[in-house]
């Protein structure tokens, strides 16, 4: 498995970290994945290594205000800088040849990245999934988030801790060990980012019936971070054929870092192969 790090310059020329892992011999499709609030791209390798021994290129990138990229911790100044910065980083893996199909995941708020980026780019992606895509009610508590909404426009950085546990990503204790001694993981939240999460999040959910991209949803049946009755709700909207949630028994909210990882990883990969196999065109990236 060969690994490369690099940056690329993201909207207002914000530079950001990436990592990406390809097979020894060509790939057959690229799979850009997206992390969720407080996380960043080193936490998917349980998805990474099967994925690329199975013939999948890679791809990761850290979101503003995460891992190794700047800006204050858990702060976006608008929405659209996601989406800007998602739409950059594909522009950057097309221009590496060979053309071949290009699938995403995106995890809690990466999912609700994703999503959004495919509404706005219907004919960019071959297919998407989301882990448990933070489309319903969430664990942050509603007196925070109504403060951050207050100070949005006032003091768009003040921070909060948004409360969630890591006890309430996963069941294995060495993961949640390892996410509290992580020195690039945080829980931390700005006003602005709440204010662009709820709106954003409103918009979404209205416009899932003009979802055009096939869909794959995930979600643990005992995640309290996005409760799943959300997830369920919204993918009831989407009104492709190609889509399909699939749920967990007791599973927790980091799905890939769950003890039911396994299962996901085996779900994951038979939903790309179906899909690789049936020859989804290559999808260009349009120019901004």
């Amino acid at each position: 498995m060969k690994h490369l790090q690099d940056w690329f310059s993201g909207s207002q020329g914000l530079d950001l970290y990436y990592q990406s892992w390809q097979p020894e011999t060509s790939a057959k499709a690229d799979v850009v994945m997206l992390h969720g609030l407080g996380s960043h791209s080193g936490w998917f390798m349980n998805l990474i290594e099967p994925l690329v021994a199975a013939g999948y290129g890679i791809h990761a990138f850290d979101l503003r205000g995460h891992g190794l990229s700047p800006g204050p911790r858990g702060h976006v100044d608008r929405w659209s800088d996601y989406r800007n910065d998602l739409h950059t980083y594909l522009q950057l893996i097309r221009t590496q040849p060979p053309e071949r199909p290009c699938f995403a995941l995106g995890h809690s708020l990466g999912g609700m990245i994703l999503l959004e980026y495919a509404l706005h780019y219907p004919d960019a992606l071959s297919g998407l999934i989301a882990l448990a895509p933070a489309l319903g009610s969430v664990g942050v508590s509603p007196f925070k988030l109504l403060l951050g909404q207050i100070l949005s426009w006032a003091w768009p950085t003040f921070t909060l801790d948004t409360g969630l546990d890591h006890k309430a990503a996963s069941r294995d204790r060495a993961v949640i060990l390892a996410y509290e001694t992580d020195p690039l993981r945080h829980t931390q939240g700005t006003a602005r980012l709440a204010t662009e999460f709820l709106k954003t999040r409103r918009w979404v959910r209205d416009r899932l019936s003009d979802l055009r991209v096939p869909t794959l949803f995930l979600h643990g049946s005992s995640d309290p971070v996005v409760l799943p009755e959300g997830g369920r709700m919204a993918f009831d909207r989407i009104q492709i054929p190609d889509k399909e949630y699939r749920e967990y028994p007791q599973g927790y909210h980091d799905l890939h870092n769950d003890i039911c990882a396994p299962t996901v990883v085996r779900d994951i990969l038979y939903w790309l192969e179906r899909h690789v196999q049936s020859k989804p065109r290559f999808c260009p990236i349009p120019m901004s």
